[in-house]
């Protein structure tokens, strides 16, 4: 995210908050600033005087105001990291004094996770004042794979769009998880190599011919063999592919298909604008548009919604969930 990279960029030119709450759904952004502030404000020599973290669960916002008003040793400043501060949510309105006053020899870290600093509140205000408020906000599965290969591009890895897909179909939005498989392949891989569908498969254990994103472009390509070779892959491996998560992906697409269809600009750059993909899939939707008509679209879309109900356990009896979606792959692309 822009502010994060603008907080430590404002950080390494000397310009330095006396307090930095970070707080969001997100938790990446929100560990990057404070492991940087944690690694980097403070010399070796000076940490083990002026350096302290402290853990939400463990401690009290009385207890963090007392040690932020410490003066440092020996050094211009000194760092209090206040790490799951979610754990004082009953309390952390109490900085509140602190905040209007902040020792300007500290810099207080509070990692508020998971959570949002109610902006309507004393507390919000004061530190937007004297302070930095950062929200680390959950970024949306159609934005993730852009994430990738930004990410991966500014460390020299390449990313294809199919693989960066792949890796957002097998992980979801969750940006820590994501960054740690990454740095798997970094270990493995020299910089400048690129990352590709085979490497994945090889180095992650992410099929490369058998997942939802190989699924869904058979069936918009309604290719029934390719798509039914995928569905009995799926049911000899369950686990690794549940019927739900499935069944909400096609639910997608086909509701993508739907909007397509209703797009009076069908240029390139505002389906890939209008459908928050990349425009690089854009052909596939114009591929699938032109083999679901409006009409067999919806249809569509109300057979994935009883699947759905089946996959949960209604009016579905025993029956497995490879052959719940066996069935729905027939109707879909009869």
């Amino acid at each position: 995210m822009d502010e994060a990279k603008q907080i430590v960029t404002d950080i390494q030119k000397g310009v330095i908050k006396p307090i930095y709450f970070l707080t969001g759904e997100e938790p990446y952004y929100i560990d990057k600033i404070s492991d940087y502030i944690e690694d980097s404000l403070l010399s070796e020599e000076e940490k083990g005087f002026n350096q302290m973290v402290m853990y939400g669960r463990d401690t009290s916002v009385d207890e963090i105001v007392s040690n932020a008003k410490r003066f440092p040793m020996m050094a211009e400043r000194q760092v209090v990291i206040v790490k799951e501060a979610q754990d004082l949510s009953r309390t952390i309105e109490k900085l509140v004094d602190y905040a209007e006053n902040p020792q300007p020899t500290t810099v207080l870290v509070i990692c508020y996770k998971y959570r949002k600093l109610d902006k309507r509140k004393k507390l919000n205000k004061i530190i937007q004042k004297n302070g930095v408020v950062f929200e680390g906000k959950k970024l949306y599965e159609n934005q993730v794979g852009d994430w990738i290969i930004r990410t991966m591009k500014s460390r020299s890895y390449p990313v294809s769009p199919k693989a960066s897909q792949m890796l957002v179909e097998f992980l979801g939005n969750d940006l820590g998880k994501i960054d740690n498989e990454l740095k798997k392949l970094q270990l493995i891989c020299p910089k400048g190599t690129s990352v590709t569908p085979e490497l994945i498969e090889e180095n992650i254990g992410i099929s490369k011919d058998f997942n939802n994103f190989e699924l869904r472009n058979a069936i918009g390509e309604k290719d029934s063999v390719k798509a039914h070779r995928i569905a009995n892959y799926f049911a000899q491996n369950p686990k690794d592919n549940p019927l739900i998560v499935t069944v909400s992906l096609l639910f997608g697409y086909f509701s993508q298909i739907l909007q397509f269809h209703g797009l009076p600009d069908k240029s390139k750059a505002n389906v890939a604008k209008q459908l928050k993909i990349s425009p690089f899939f854009v052909n596939d939707y114009v591929v699938a548009a032109r083999n679901y008509p409006m009409k067999k679209v919806s249809r569509n879309i109300s057979l994935i919604q009883e699947t759905d109900v089946k996959s949960k356990g209604v009016g579905a009896g025993n029956v497995p969930p490879g052959d719940l979606l066996k069935e729905l792959l027939v109707k879909i692309m009869n």
